[in-house]
């Protein structure tokens, strides 16, 4: 395996970070230090995941193109949250909710890279209060190349209870650019999570037999997007939790590129996944000249449900002092 290391720039803070590039015979992948985040994963001479071309578009974009997203990734409702009697208060940087970690998550912090024999691990210390959460955490998240497979292994622990929820925000195309809405996707899933205005869950799990969340069996990601259900029109489309079947290790997702062929399979110890179709990109500028808008890309976000901790019935995201938080997903490709 190949294994690089370039800079690749210097935040508006004063910050350097750099840029790992690994590589066998059939993936390359490029993990930046700013935000842990995954820049380019190249298959068949197609890269599948979108990003940009500088650190300072990184700083001053949304969207979390590629990073590790925590310490809670997603939403919580009113940005508070009760643990072991005490209240804590989160920034509320989407609307009055609280939004994947604050207005500084884990997005937006320069990690610290260690070599591994077959990838990258990348550490933070999120230092207790920091956001409003409780509780020093340590964390790492490791980038593994094996055959066709990209393994992202996560781990945490705090000195303190806490919350934790990790995944990875990758926008993929597989087709490399335009529209992603015509890639077929599959999920293992029998139920998703009915959601409110404010794209919060209600508590309601509702089975998607029968409605435009039955993803059961493989079918085009766009095909029922636009159809009069509620529940896709107040989000513009799919930004929805789905209940993954099974524990453990287990297949969560496939996706194929209708033109590409590239079909790439997800496999997570995680309890669901966010299917967002990137209803709410603005139309901005990519990587090497591309153009990224709506439903340019597919992101499937392995996690705890959003919410969770106001949904005593949902998987918690609970961190126990003493305890590890271990999870991980494996992107697998094929042509």
């Amino acid at each position: 395996m190949e294994k690089t290391c370039r800079a690749f720039g210097v935040t508006t803070g004063g910050e350097p970070t750099e840029s790992w590039t690994l590589k066998n015979e059939f993936l390359t992948a490029e993990v930046l230090t700013y935000g842990a985040a995954l820049r380019r994963l190249v298959f068949g001479g197609v890269d599948v995941v979108l990003g940009y071309d500088t650190l300072s578009e990184y700083e001053r974009n949304d969207g979390c193109f590629g990073a590790t997203v925590g310490r809670i990734c997603n939403r919580i409702g009113g940005a508070s949250f009760a643990l072991k009697g005490k209240t804590y208060l989160l920034a509320k940087n989407d609307g009055e909710n609280h939004l994947h970690g604050g207005t500084q998550g884990f997005d937006k912090h320069i990690w610290t890279a260690e070599l591994l024999e077959d990838g990258v691990r990348l550490h933070r210390i999120s230092r207790d209060g920091e956001e409003g959460y409780p509780g020093t955490l340590t964390i790492s998240v490791a980038y593994r190349l094996s055959g066709a497979s990209l393994r992202v292994e996560y781990e945490a622990e705090s000195d303190a209870d806490t919350l934790c929820s990790l995944t990875n925000h990758s926008y993929f195309n597989l087709n490399g650019g335009g529209t992603a809405m015509d890639h077929t996707l599959a999920l293992a899933a029998e139920a998703y999570l009915e959601t409110s205005p404010g794209c919060l869950p209600t508590g309601r799990a509702l089975p998607v037999a029968g409605t435009p969340f039955d993803f059961r069996t493989a079918k085009p990601v766009g095909r029922d997007i636009d159809a009069p259900a509620e529940q896709l029109q107040m989000v513009n489309g799919y930004d929805h939790h789905f209940c993954i079947e099974g524990g453990g290790l287990r297949r969560a997702a496939v996706l194929r590129g209708d033109r590409s062929g590239i079909t790439m399979t997800v496999d997570t110890t995680s309890p669901g996944v966010q299917l967002y179709t990137a209803n709410w990109l603005f139309r901005r500028s990519g990587k090497s000249g591309a153009v990224y808008g709506p439903r340019c890309a597919v992101c499937l976000e392995p996690q705890f449900p959003p919410d969770a901790v106001h949904h005593p019935d949902f998987p918690q995201p609970l961190l126990r002092k003493g305890e590890v938080y271990r999870h991980r997903t494996v992107y697998t490709f094929s042509k």
